[in-house]
């Protein structure tokens, strides 16, 4: 009922910028959290960022100032810009959200596909 797709990955040199975008749709009455995780080839997924329906945001060390999220409530999307990118950040970035269908219903939690961002040297 619930689908979410990110975008904006791509290819770009150390140091450089990138945006990604992640909108949710279907039956959503509300977002709560919202997020961006990440995976390397070969490595664990992480957390990246993540945002509250208010706007309060959480950062992992790795990105310390790097990356900056945001949301807007009424579409149900977020964002991520990176800048400073360092080949370290190649990955493919995950979308995670937690979704109310209904007034009193519980919450569920719903993952992107992913989009890849390959940071080169």
């Amino acid at each position: 009922q619930v689908q979410l797709v990110e975008s904006g990955g791509g290819l770009v040199q150390a140091g450089g910028s990138l945006n990604l975008s992640c909108a949710a749709s279907g039956r959503i009455f509300t977002t709560n959290l919202m997020g961006w995780y990440r995976q390397r080839t070969g490595k664990q997924r992480e957390m990246v960022a993540s945002i509250t329906y208010g706007g309060h945001t959480n950062y992992a060390d790795s990105v310390n100032g790097r990356f900056t999220i945001s949301r807007d409530n009424n579409k149900h999307t977020v964002n991520l810009e990176m800048s400073s990118l360092e080949p370290e950040d190649t990955a493919v970035y995950y979308c995670p959200a937690v979704v109310y269908a209904a007034v009193g219903a519980p919450p569920s939690d719903y993952w992107g596909k992913g989009t890849p961002v390959t940071v080169s040297s």
